[in-house]
C-alpha cells in the first residue's frame, strides 16, 4: 500500500515506484546500445545519435511542462533547473557542427516514444509526471555515471558533447532527488491512480529502451 498524506507509516509512493520499475531500469541500462557505447566500441558520432533522439524527445518533454506549469500537481514538477533543451543544442553543435539540425533524424523508436509522451503528457498530469520522473531522476542518477565514462572513453573536455548531463543550477543532486521523491509522496493522488502512474512509468521505459534499441548496435 502506497504512502497518502493521511498514513505516513505505509509505503512510501516513490519506494513503490523503484520496486515495481526496477527491472525495466536495468533492463533499459543494458540495452546493447548502451552497453556498446560505455565499452567504446562506438565512434563519436554513434554517440551524437543518442544525443539526438534525447533532443527530440525533450522538445515535447518540455514542451509539456509549459503545457503543465498551472497545473495543481503537474505544476509542482515543472523544475526551470531541470530544462535541457540548450544544452542538448550545445552538445549537437559540439558534436555534428552548425549544421547539427539538418542532419539529425528521429528513429522509429523515438517517433513512437514521441507520440507516447504528447498522448499522455499534455492533459493528464499523473502522466506528465510518469514520463517526467523516468527522464529527469534517470539523468540525474544513472545519467551521471554516462557523462563519465563518455568523457572519459571519448576524451570530451570541458563537458563538450556532454553537458546534457551538467545540471549546474541544482546544487546538490542528492539533495534535489530526495525533494522530488516527497513530491510524488506528497501528491493527492488516490490509489487507483498511483497504479495508473506506476503503469505509465513501466511503459516510459519500455519505450525508452525501445530508442535505445532502435540505434542497433555497433
Amino acid at each position: 500500500m502506497a504512502m497518502t498524506q493521511d498514513d505516513p507509516t505505509a509505503v512510501r509512493f516513490s519506494d513503490t515506484i523503484k520496486d515495481a520499475s526496477w527491472n525495466a531500469h536495468e533492463h533499459a541500462e543494458h540495452s546493447r546500445y548502451m552497453q556498446d557505447l560505455l565499452a567504446g566500441r562506438l565512434d563519436l558520432r554513434r554517440y551524437a545519435d543518442l544525443v539526438a533522439q534525447q533532443y527530440f524527445a525533450y522538445q515535447v518533454l518540455e514542451d509539456a511542462s509549459r503545457h503543465m506549469a498551472d497545473d495543481p500537481v503537474g505544476g509542482q514538477f515543472t523544475f526551470p533547473e531541470l530544462r535541457r533543451i540548450p544544452a542538448l543544442e550545445a552538445d549537437l553543435e559540439d558534436l555534428l557542427g552548425a549544421g547539427w539540425a539538418d542532419v539529425i533524424t528521429p528513429t522509429s523508436g523515438t517517433i513512437t516514444y514521441c507520440d507516447r509522451l504528447r498522448s499522455a503528457c499534455f492533459e493528464w498530469s499523473g502522466g506528465y509526471v510518469a514520463h517526467h520522473y523516468v527522464r529527469y531522476m534517470g539523468d540525474l542518477s544513472g545519467g551521471q555515471v554516462i557523462r563519465r565514462i563518455v568523457e572519459r572513453t571519448y576524451e570530451l573536455d570541458g563537458h563538450k558533447g556532454t553537458r546534457f548531463y551538467v545540471f549546474d543550477q541544482i546544487d546538490d543532486l542528492k539533495a534535489f532527488k530526495e525533494d522530488y521523491r516527497q513530491l510524488l509522496d506528497s501528491a493527492p493522488w488516490s490509489p487507483e491512480e498511483q497504479e495508473r502512474i506506476v503503469e505509465e512509468i513501466l511503459l516510459a521505459y519500455r519505450l525508452n529502451t525501445e530508442v535505445l534499441d532502435s540505434l542497433g548496435p555497433a
